[in-house]
């Protein structure tokens, strides 16, 4: 996925509502500065954050809802990743809309993606990432939980690396899986 189809080509410029307030039309030009800002980025690093923003969005989204708490997570980390916050929270917009619009059919091909572009380090910081914007709401759900292992899967994270990005977060996931022994007083069976 390029970068400049993510936020739009500058040679189709946004749409101008002209019938509608002047503050639209303020917000229009702000947004255009800030999207002519984001083109001018070394194409490849443009392709990380575009890919990063996405990535984020599909980990918010492994619930089916992306709170407002995911989008500030989000936002944050897009900060810490070199943008600035008007930047950072116009990619996730169009990152929560692209996941919204269409991303069972494109999340695995934009981690690859992602993953085909970036280093070991930036892929582990990823997914940490993702952590946290899931951990936003204050726990991590099972869907959560599945869809975080399906990226350190598809960002190729080492199951020790993941690993330990996970126990990071360990006591915000609320659910646990045992696949060892069953617990104390049952049988292996499930009865009693």
């Amino acid at each position: 996925m390029s970068f400049l189809r993510f936020i739009g080509s500058p040679s189709q410029p946004a749409a101008v509502d002209t019938a509608g307030p002047t503050d639209l039309t303020n917000e229009t030009e702000a947004v255009r500065h800030i999207v002519a800002r984001l083109q001018a980025l070394p194409p490849d690093r443009a392709r990380l954050l575009a890919g990063m923003a996405y990535v984020l969005a599909r980990a918010a989204y492994a619930d089916l809802n992306i709170s407002d708490a995911e989008t500030a997570a989000m936002e944050m980390e897009l900060a810490g990743a070199g943008l600035d916050q008007p930047q950072a929270v116009l990619v996730v917009e169009m990152a929560k809309l692209q996941e919204l619009a269409i991303g069972g059919t494109s999340d695995y091909l934009v981690t690859r993606e992602f993953r085909e572009h970036s280093t070991p380090e930036e892929r582990l910081g990823l997914l940490r990432a993702c952590y946290h914007v899931t951990v936003a709401d204050n726990s991590i759900s099972s869907m959560e939980s599945s869809t975080l292992n399906e990226i350190a899967d598809e960002l190729d994270v080492s199951h020790e690396d993941a690993a330990v990005v996970r126990a990071e977060f360990a006591d915000k996931i609320s659910a646990r899986f045992n696949f060892g022994t069953p617990p104390a007083g049952t049988s292996p069976g499930g009865a009693s």
